[in-house]
């Protein structure tokens, strides 16, 4: 008997170190998959597809041969693209491309086909006609497909800004869509005033018109203004026929004088920069002939300094730039004690430029500064006193501490240096990068406009918009400064937000993101607003208004755009159908064969032995042996 035991603890031993294994073959089958996308935006109801497009789902949900040949998953998309929760057909924006383009990257490796249920009028995004899907698109077209007659403003372009007492241009791009020869009336409005009319002839040959209205700025402030073309008999769609748009109109004039004792192609960049801008004009003059008065100009740049513009330091009131270079008295600069000076020897040196991004005194962003040319000075050190360094020197390859661009603010009055010559080539590199001299042009108008304001620097400063549209992600964003002007992240800011008309009030807490503070909002009902941002714990407050206007993107289509979804189809060797043919689009992808079931083998290995059973028997074998030994007497 003791030695069955014995025999059988080593055996099961034995067989629990060897442990074999049986090798086991699993087969499991993968549907093809079936992406089901659903235009979740605003046309859909704007339409009146709600119905058919709910009937729809539920009749692809129902159908068993359907559900059992593919595994279905539905998406919802509008601007951005997911899974289905719940249908709003509240969605501001249609991007059928980024929805196609989103499912093929998911379902790269699988085999299958998408149902895109739209009416294919897309509103941003990129042309989704022949997008490359490497899964066939079914479209369902929904929506009116019968092409009614319609004229729109498809285009209003105009300027943000105009200044007093000036002309700004309002140029509208209006579209006819018919096979008549029509007449109606192009309308300018302001508050409910008509300032401007022309009559519009189109026709089917000649089916746009660009028309330019140059409308007068006669009083400083916001304005809100609506452009019309009056409608067709039974026109069905007139949601296109207007458009709101608002000008601001500021009195910015300035006069900027260039005080220089050499001639240097930065002269002619910067006047051609500053008088981008039509309210500022600038003047070149010689230091050693200039008869004029200082005080006639409300900024003054000083452009590489000698004793001969000792003059102009002495009475100097307006704010100023100074610009240095190789030709720059730097001795002479120096005794002036403006608060800052330079240990120089008589040797140039090329200096790059850096974007610095804690820069607070105005805002400038980076337009590629530290891809720019380098300017020439003299060698040296610079030391300053109580300044802002929007630009730091880029030495060599090496970004230092110093600065190649500053500003300083004493008591009222304002100045900045540009420690550096050859800024006409910045210039032509941004033109050369953009195409357009609009960065550098900007860069250099929001260096004038801070140094010719007197204004006193503001500790909360707000970017917000005059006019937005109702289906428009409305973004606001602030600045706020301690009481040393410097910038605080600590700060709790709010925006409280009233609807002129109903009296609702809502709030909503920024977030900071970087060196500034923002709010998003979206879904404000069309009016005017007033607002107000405070901050926490503080007394410092700004208000204002806007305005949002009563245009949505989405209701702007007449009908649906089956050619469109048709050319979708054809290139991805899909079939489109109309809400009606359900059926027949069922049919379809069920005896379509080049959707099929496969198979994935797997290979697994398990050990035919439970090792904590077999490990609990032979201790329980290992302690009846002992239990008999024991009781024997053999132990």
């Amino acid at each position: 008997m003791l030695f069955v035991l014995r025999a059988l603890s080593v055996f099961f031993l034995l067989l629990l170190l060897i442990n074999p294994q049986l090798k086991i073959e699993e087969i499991e089958n993968i549907k093809p998959k079936l992406s089901v996308l659903i235009d979740n935006s605003l046309s859909t109801s704007f339409f009146k597809e709600e119905a058919k497009t709910s009937q729809l789902i539920t009749q692809l949900k129902g159908a068993r041969d359907l559900n059992g040949k593919f595994d279905i998953d539905y998406y919802a998309f509008g601007k951005d693209i997911q899974r289905v929760d719940s249908l709003t057909f509240s969605d501001s924006h249609t991007n059928i491309f980024n929805a196609v383009k989103s499912i093929n990257s998911l379902e790269k490796e699988a085999i299958g086909a998408m149902v895109l249920v739209s009416d294919g009028n897309q509103t941003i995004g990129e042309d989704y006609e022949y997008v490359n899907s490497k899964q066939a698109v079914y479209p369902v077209v929904i929506g009116d497909t019968i092409k009614y007659e319609d004229v729109k403003i498809s285009q209003l372009n105009v300027n943000k800004y105009s200044y007093i007492d000036n002309k700004f241009p309002v140029e509208a791009l209006l579209y006819y869509d018919g096979n008549k020869s029509i007449n109606t009336e192009y309308s300018i409005y302001k508050g409910g005033q008509k300032i401007f009319s022309k009559p519009v002839k189109l026709s089917k040959e000649n089916n746009s018109l660009t028309i330019t209205a140059n409308l007068n700025s006669n009083k400083e402030g916001v304005h809100f203004y609506t452009a019309r073309i009056e409608k067709l008999t039974n026109e069905p769609n007139t949601r296109n026929n207007y458009k709101s748009f608002s000008v601001e109109v500021i009195d910015e004039q300035v006069k900027v004088l260039i005080l220089t004792s050499i001639v240097h192609p930065d002269l002619g960049a910067i006047k051609k920069a500053i008088e981008s801008n039509k309210q500022r004009s600038v003047d070149i003059e010689n230091i050693t002939s200039f008869k004029g008065n200082f005080d006639d100009y409300q900024f003054v740049i000083v452009y590489q300094p000698t004793i001969y513009f000792k003059p102009f330091f002495n009475q100097r009131k307006s704010n100023y730039l100074i610009i240095t270079g190789t030709k720059t008295d730097w001795s002479f600069l120096n005794s002036l004690e403006l608060g800052f000076e330079k240990l120089f020897i008589n040797q140039s040196e090329d200096y790059g430029a850096s974007y610095n991004t804690n820069y607070l005194t105005f805002i400038q962003e980076d337009i590629g500064f530290i891809d720019f040319p380098p300017l020439k000075d003299k060698f040296g050190n610079i030391t300053a006193k109580d300044h802002q360094s929007l630009l730091f020197q880029k030495l060599q390859g090496f970004v230092t501490d110093e600065s190649i661009f500053s500003t300083f603010e004493k008591g009222e009055q304002k100045f900045g240096v540009l420690f550096g010559e050859g800024i006409w080539k910045w210039r032509a590199s941004s033109y050369l990068r953009e195409k357009s001299f609009e960065d550098f042009d900007a860069f250099v108008g929001n260096v004038v406009q801070y140094l010719s304001s007197n204004k006193k620097r503001k500790r909360l400063d707000i970017k917000v918009e005059n006019l937005y549209l109702a289906n428009q992600l409305i973004d606001i964003s602030a600045l706020y400064l301690d009481n040393n002007f410097k910038f605080d992240s600590r700060a709790s800011i709010q925006i409280s937000i009233t609807n002129k008309t109903t009296k609702e009030q809502k709030v909503f807490p920024f977030s900071l993101m970087n060196n500034s503070y923002r709010v998003q909002m979206e879904g404000l009902i069309p009016g005017d607003y007033s607002y107000r941002v405070t901050v926490e714990g503080q007394t410092v407050q700004k208000s204002g208004t806007f305005k949002v206007a009563d245009f949505q993107i989405e209701e702007q289509f007449t009908n649906a755009n089956s050619k469109k979804l048709q050319s979708l189809a054809n290139t991805s060797k899909g079939k489109l159908f109309y809400s009606h043919q359900q059926g027949n689009l069922i049919d379809e992808l069920v005896q379509n064969k080049d959707y099929y079931t496969t198979q994935k083998l797997t290979e697994k290995e398990e050990g035919i032995i439970q090792w904590q059973w077999l490990l609990f028997l032979i201790v329980g074998l290992l302690s009846m042996e002992w239990f008999l030994r024991k009781y024997y007497g053999k132990i």
